[in-house]
C-alpha cells in the first residue's frame, strides 16, 4: 500500500464516499435518518474494533493526543448525522458541493495568492448557484449542509494531525498504521457520542435482518473504506493538498446521485458544480522552494522546503512527505 501513489487512494474514496450515502437515502424509507446515521457509526466502530483493536493506542497517547481523539470522535458523530439530515432534504450533489466548499477554504489558507483567491471566488460562486435554487424551499436542509461543511473542515484538520502524529507524539514511521488505529479509537468515541441521539431510531432495523444488513453495508461503504483511504493519503500529503484533491468529489456525488438515486441535475446545478470543480482545478499549493512549517514533538516549528503541488501528487513531494 505504501508504494501506491496517493492519487490511487482518492479513486477508492471517490467511489465509496457517496456510494454509502446514496444507499442510506434509500434506507431512509424504512429507518429514520438519525437511526441510519447511528447504524453507520456503530458499524464502523465495530469493524475498527475487530480489525485494529484501537484501544491499545490509548496506553501510549499523550494528553494532547487524547484531546485530539475526543474532538475527532465528537466531530465524526456530528458530521455524519448532519450530513444525513441534509441529504434527506437536498440532492446528494448539492450537499456534496457545499461540503467541499470548506476544503477549498482550507486549501486557500494553505497558500495565499491571487490565484487562490480567484479559485475560492469560483467555488463560492458555484455554491451560490446551487443554494439559490432551493434555499426558499428547504432552508433547514441548507442549515444542516453548511453545518456539515464546518464539520468536514474540522475532520480534515484533525484527521491530518492524527495521520501525521503517532500516539506517543512522534512522527510515525513509513507504513505505520498509527493513524488508522487512532481513527478507530475516535470512531469508538463517535459511537458513544451518537448513541443517546440515534440508538432509539435505529431499533426498527434490529427487527428486520435485511434492513440491518443494509445499515451495516452503509457503515462499511461510508465510514470504513473512505476514512481508511483518507488516512493513507493524509499521511503522505500536506493538508492543503489533501483538501484540494477531496474537493473534486462533488463530481462523484453528481454521478452517483444520478445513477443510484435518479437525481437528474439541472443546467444551473451543473454550472454550480462546475464552478466548484474549476475553483479546485485553478488552486495551486505553494510554489517550488517555498517553506512549510513543521511542528515537531518538542513544540518548535521548523521550516522545510516542499515542491510544487498542483492538485495532484508530485513524486518528489510524496517522497519528501513520506521521508
Amino acid at each position: 500500500m505504501a508504494r501506491l501513489p496517493p492519487t490511487s487512494y482518492f479513486l477508492t474514496s471517490a467511489i465509496f464516499h457517496y456510494l454509502g450515502p446514496s444507499l442510506a437515502v434509500l434506507l431512509f424509507v424504512h429507518v429514520s435518518v438519525l437511526g441510519v446515521a447511528w447504524l453507520r457509526i456503530a458499524t464502523a466502530a465495530v469493524v475498527f474494533a475487530l480489525w485494529r483493536r484501537p484501544w491499545r493506542v490509548l496506553r501510549t497517547l499523550t494528553p494532547a493526543g487524547r484531546r485530539v481523539l475526543l474532538a475527532l470522535g465528537a466531530v465524526l458523530a456530528a458530521m455524519n448525522s448532519l450530513f444525513y439530515l441534509a441529504i434527506d432534504r437536498l440532492p446528494l450533489a448539492t450537499v456534496g458541493a457545499i461540503e467541499f466548499l470548506g476544503t477549498v477554504v482550507l486549501a486557500a489558507l494553505g497558500a495565499r495568492t491571487r490565484r487562490n483567491v480567484f479559485a475560492l471566488a469560483l467555488a463560492i460562486g458555484g455554491v451560490f448557484m446551487l443554494t439559490a435554487i432551493r434555499l426558499a424551499a428547504q432552508p433547514l436542509g441548507f442549515v444542516f449542509a453548511f453545518a456539515n461543511c464546518a464539520g468536514f473542515m474540522l475532520y480534515v484538520t484533525l484527521g491530518h494531525r492524527v495521520a501525521n502524529t503517532a500516539a506517543d507524539g512522534t512522527r510515525p514511521v513509513r507504513g505505520s498504521m498509527s493513524g488508522i488505529d487512532q481513527l478507530g479509537a475516535a470512531m469508538l468515541i463517535a459511537a458513544v457520542v451518537a448513541t443517546p441521539v440515534g440508538l432509539a431510531d435505529a431499533v426498527p432495523a434490529f427487527t428486520h435482518p435485511l434492513w440491518l444488513l443494509w445499515g451495516i453495508g452503509v457503515g462499511v461503504c461510508s465510514s470504513v473504506i473512505p476514512y481508511v483511504t483518507d488516512q493513507l493519503a493524509m499521511a503522505r500529503l500536506p493538508r492543503a493538498t489533501f483538501a484540494l484533491m477531496l474537493a473534486l468529489l462533488p463530481a462523484a456525488a453528481t454521478v452517483i446521485g444520478l445513477v443510484i438515486l435518479g437525481q437528474v441535475p439541472t443546467a444551473r446545478e451543473l454550472l454550480g458544480i462546475g464552478l466548484v470543480i474549476a475553483g479546485v482545478a485553478i488552486h495551486r499549493s505553494p510554489a517550488h522552494g517555498a517553506t512549510k512549517a513543521l511542528e515537531t514533538p518538542d513544540g518548535i516549528e521548523h521550516s522545510e522546503a516542499v515542491g510544487p503541488v498542483e492538485g495532484a501528487c508530485v513524486e518528489g513531494v510524496c517522497g519528501h512527505i513520506r521521508g
